[in-house]
């Protein structure tokens, strides 16, 4: 297959963000999150039995039904936080 983009990419990697003109994106409102769901990608998962204490539990299931997979996204986040904090202290 022949790259037929004339994209400048060298331009483009070169470009900070101050560069991106981003006047024509509307301002995400206070309404825009209300409405908002989160929806994670599809991925093999694994079943665990894991301990909460029971403050964090009912914090989790006051957000709604979708509590697992809210626990699973900021397991995930938090792991992906100490990933690039290793990645960093190690390359320090």
């Amino acid at each position: 297959m022949s790259n037929t983009s004339k994209t400048d990419w060298a331009r483009i990697d070169a470009m900070t963000d101050d560069d991106i003109d981003t006047s024509d994106i509307p301002p995400l409102t206070d309404e825009f999150f209300a409405k908002a769901k989160l929806r994670m990608p599809k991925q093999s998962t694994d079943t665990v039995s894991v301990s909460v204490d029971t403050e964090t539990l009912l914090w989790f299931r006051s957000k709604g039904e979708d509590a697992e997979q809210h626990m699973a996204a900021a397991l995930r986040i938090y792991a992906e936080a100490q990933k690039n904090t290793s990645v960093m202290l190690r390359s320090a």
